[in-house]
């Protein structure tokens, strides 16, 4: 064999250069338009989260005779009243109080330290060791002032959301056939890829804000019965703690125990430690594993796993998001087997059934998406 024969059979193909060369683009190109999405991502994510609430609204008003974009412009107005102004009433409300409580940061930093004190005579070593409350109140209130100044960012967000959500509402048939279109797998695994996402979403949508609810409400009829001070504003930290994995109630129940044992409180202070570690704590065990059963039966393992990714990826709403990418991720790893660890003959069956069971109810599987 000559060295022109062996350098024309391992010669790679032309078409196999154009594919990669374009693989190459369309990855150079995704990479750019995430990179300039990701400060408004939780506005993407969070008009997915809408979208899957409210599909089957959109789906009901149109079989009732409603114009589309009339239906999309109520389930607009309905996410912003019942969602978006609560929401943002209550954080203009918690950056307030707490700008407020951070005006006299010398003030604070003297109760820290006398708080610690009060511990330290308690336990048989130093509390205050490589400890500067300084630099602990200055971070703090830096910290939330930084929050207060994201607001044009927060707006951007949100915009986005709207728009998103309403363009998904306006043009579901569209929207459908595109994923059927790019998504390289078989309808039955898009099928079930879409109804595994579907609970999900709703699992933690709706699951993990009521359980913070009802937590935060618990906590609040223990603020009352011991004297807390601006209670409503402790249900606010609380209600967001919980909601945050490793953090939980103690967000809220940690920082008044202190404030209660520092005015001289003492039975006040240990009092509504022990109600919040007792009563609220089994109400959160209770409630999560009655919502979730209730919702969607997602492993805790899978949730806690998820939660501790989506957080610092995703920002706020990774609270919902993390759970699901490890869902999807493990649920592809299913498919892929499924798909290519099977003979011809055996995928060629299942081609046969899925469009055998598709057939004319095909539409209304992926009303469902």
């Amino acid at each position: 064999m000559t060295f022109k024969n062996i350098t024309k059979k391992h010669a790679i193909h032309p078409n196999l250069i154009r594919q990669l060369f374009i693989l190459s683009v369309i990855i150079f190109l995704g990479y750019l338009i995430t990179k300039e999405m990701m400060p408004y991502l939780s506005g993407i994510l969070g008009a997915i989260t809408l979208y899957v609430l409210f599909n089957k609204w959109m789906h009901r008003m149109l079989k009732s005779g409603w114009k589309p974009w009339l239906a999309a412009t109520t389930i607009l107005i309905t996410s912003i009243s019942i969602i978006i102004i609560p929401l943002g009433a209550i954080a203009v409300v918690f950056v307030s109080k707490i700008n407020d409580l951070f005006k006299n940061k010398e003030e604070i930093t003297r109760v820290i330290n006398e708080t610690i004190q009060k511990i330290e005579d308690l336990v048989p070593f130093s509390v205050t060791s490589g400890f500067d409350t300084n630099k602990l109140t200055s971070w703090i209130s830096n910290y939330f002032t930084n929050i207060a100044n994201s607001t044009f960012n927060i707006f951007i967000a949100i915009t986005l959301m709207l728009f998103l959500l309403y363009f998904m509402l306006i043009n579901r048939n569209y929207m459908r056939g595109y994923i059927m279109m790019y998504i390289p797998l078989s309808d039955r695994n898009i099928r079930t890829l879409a109804k595994e996402s579907r609970e999900i979403v709703k699992s933690n949508a709706i699951g993990i804000p009521l359980v913070a609810l009802i937590q935060g409400v618990i906590a609040l009829i223990g603020y009352w019965i011991f004297g807390v001070p601006n209670p409503m504003l402790w249900f606010v930290v609380t209600f967001v703690g919980s909601m945050i994995p490793f953090v939980g109630t103690a967000l809220g129940v940690i920082p008044v125990t202190l404030i209660l044992l520092s005015q001289g409180h003492t039975f006040n202070g240990y009092g509504i430690l022990i109600y919040g570690t007792v009563v609220v704590g089994s109400a959160d065990n209770l409630f999560r594993m009655i919502v979730q059963n209730r919702l969607a039966n997602l492993h805790p393992l899978i949730t806690l796993i998820g939660v501790v990714i989506g957080v610092p990826l995703f920002g706020f709403i990774g609270l919902v998001f993390g759970p699901l990418v490890v869902s999807i991720f493990l649920l592809l790893l299913k498919m892929y087997k499924d798909e290519y660890g099977k003979s011809d003959q055996e995928l060629q069956e299942e081609n046969i059934k899925d469009e055998t069971l598709i057939g004319p109810n095909r539409e209304d599987e992926y009303t469902k998406l």
